[in-house]
């Protein structure tokens, strides 16, 4: 045997390591990719909405905006306590409520008449979804070890990418075929149709999540023995943390900087993309909900490449950097040519992809300074605090397009908040959190 040689039973081991874990996934990973495929649907179903709904209520565009931000004030409200309840309760009754109620709350939307109804109503949804991404997030931390998460991270929130796929076609078709049925607008029938899943996959999670891997029937004894004894070697920190401690750590506003950054990088896109390619002089909305698809499949392909390279390397400092970069590059792109179709297109993509393969990568880093119940609210605060950025981008969007008639100053200045997510990546971040040493057994 060479000095190189991997042993034969440390191969046998990770074979049977990666076998179990591959029928973890198909377990759990799927179900949470189509429970945040739904949430997302809800979340930003009010950007095709609004092809119909703002002319048929009245609203200008910052009324727009300002309704699009207030879903993500309720959110940064009740992130961390929403967080702090499923560590206590447990990830299958709270996120199976989680789903139900957001899902009756974003149906409500069709009886939406009033600007005030409309505010409210999107910042309940918000409040009803807190807790639901870092909940997962944490959930996963309970399952995988940090050398499996990127991976893992990056298949659940290409659901974002999912919803970018089915969604605008689906939102396209339900606002040209259901527009007048049973005299309700197009958009009405938008909120409730993509509200009534939501709820009926609360029942699923309730029905089929484990929050604890010897609680999982559908593993043997000697697969869950395989299970834990490898989470049993992840490093922690030294000492048991409490809730109080996620303050400590300097570390964590700087997490949450980068988090609000791109957050705001990714609403002040979400939801001004149907009206961007509108701009372009598309008017027909099934033709623009099949163009929002094409960002999309950039986005899930650069997805699974760029997260399955930082889990391959063991690195994560450079390859966020390069998905900022990317999502820099792309608003730059959409800025200077405003109006024009094709690089509007090529823009999306850029950014999309930077965005979306931008975020797995991120939410392995927190786990590696907070632990337990610390984790679970860490996670929730950068969350929490990140959504911030949903709340300034959109209204931003709206407010500058009210004032000068064109979203291109606003381009420009997402073009400059991924610049700053650039260097707060390089040099925020002790080196320690990415240290390939970190990443081993």
């Amino acid at each position: 045997m060479t000095a190189n040689a991997i042993p034969l039973e440390q191969l046998d081991t990770d074979a049977l390591e990666d076998s179990i874990y591959r029928k973890v996934s198909w377990r759990i990973v799927p179900l949470f990719i189509c429970c945040f495929l739904f949430a997302y649907l809800d979340r930003v179903n009010i950007s095709f909405a609004k092809l119909q709904m703002a002319s048929d209520l009245g609203f200008s565009e910052t009324v727009y905006g300002l309704g699009a931000s207030l879903f993500f004030v309720g959110y940064f409200l009740f992130e961390v306590p929403s967080n702090v309840l499923l560590h206590k309760i447990g990830a299958r009754i709270w996120i199976a409520r989680i789903m139900v109620s957001w899902g009756i709350a974003s149906a409500c939307m069709m009886f939406v008449q009033t600007e005030f109804w409309f505010y409210t109503l999107r910042f309940l949804i918000g409040v009803m979804e807190a807790g639901f991404v870092p909940g997962v997030l944490y959930f996963f931390t309970q399952w995988y070890p940090s050398t499996r998460r990127a991976r893992v991270n990056s298949y659940f929130k290409s659901s974002i990418c999912l919803c970018g796929i089915v969604g605008g076609p689906i939102a396209g078709l339900i606002l040209g075929h259901f527009d007048g049925v049973m005299g309700l607008a197009g958009w009405r029938w938008l909120f409730l149709l993509e509200g009534i899943p939501s709820i009926l996959l609360g029942g699923v999670v309730f029905w089929l999540v484990k929050d604890r891997i010897e609680d999982a029937p559908w593993l043997s004894a000697e697969e869950k023995q395989v299970v834990l004894s490898r989470m049993a070697k992840e490093a922690k920190p030294a000492t048991p943390q409490k809730v109080k401690d996620i303050w400590k750590h300097p570390t964590t506003y700087v997490m949450s900087a980068i988090y609000l950054c791109l957050v705001m990088a990714l609403t002040g896109l979400l939801f001004w993309m149907p009206q961007l390619i509108k701009s372009a002089g598309v008017t027909d909305t099934m033709n623009i909900g099949w163009l929002t698809v094409i960002p999309y499949i950039g986005a899930v392909i650069g997805n699974l490449l760029i997260g399955a390279s930082s889990d391959r390397h063991r690195e994560r400092r450079w390859h966020m950097a390069a998905c900022a970069t990317l999502t820099a590059a792309g608003y730059l792109v959409c800025a200077l040519f405003p109006g024009q179709l094709l690089p509007l297109m090529i823009g999306m993509t850029m950014i999309m992809t930077g965005i979306i393969a931008w975020m797995p990568i991120f939410w392995t880093i927190p786990p590696r300074f907070l632990t337990g119940i610390a984790a679970a609210a860490g996670i929730a605060l950068i969350n929490s605090l990140g959504q911030l950025g949903g709340i300034i981008a959109p209204f931003m969007v709206g407010r500058i397009k009210d004032l000068t008639g064109t979203a291109t100053p606003a381009l420009f200045a997402l073009f400059a908040v991924s610049v700053l997510a650039i260097a707060l990546i390089v040099w925020g971040i002790p080196k320690r959190y990415y240290a390939k040493e970190a990443l081993q057994d």
